[in-house]
């Protein structure tokens, strides 16, 4: 199985109200992908309880099938929906860790 994590920090021009909005929105329609696209096991996004400690406002943690899953993922028309209409418009910052689990 593969892991893959992003972090995102929002357009730092939006205001407070607007990143909260924007984030549950990320959250709804990355949350949405789950039994849409192959080889995608689980999916989950953080998008509120941010501590002031941290540099990251939203983190995606998803686990796919295989790395042919996370390539699928990448390319899948649902995902690419989503990443263009609501998570790219809204992130200035984009950080990935893909790892095989042991």
């Amino acid at each position: 199985m593969v892991k893959h994590i992003i972090l995102w920090r929002l357009r730092s021009e939006l205001s407070e109200a607007e990143k909260q909005e924007k984030a549950l929105a990320i959250k709804a329609g990355l949350e949405g992908l789950k039994g849409q696209i192959p080889g995608l096991i689980d999916i989950h996004v953080q998008a509120t309880g941010r501590l002031e400690t941290s540099n990251a406002d939203i983190m995606l943690d998803s686990t796919l099938e295989s790395f042919d899953a996370l390539k699928g993922y990448a390319v899948h028309p649902a995902h690419v929906a989503v990443a263009d209409g609501i998570v790219r418009p809204n992130t200035e910052l984009r950080t990935c860790l893909d790892y095989i689990m042991d």
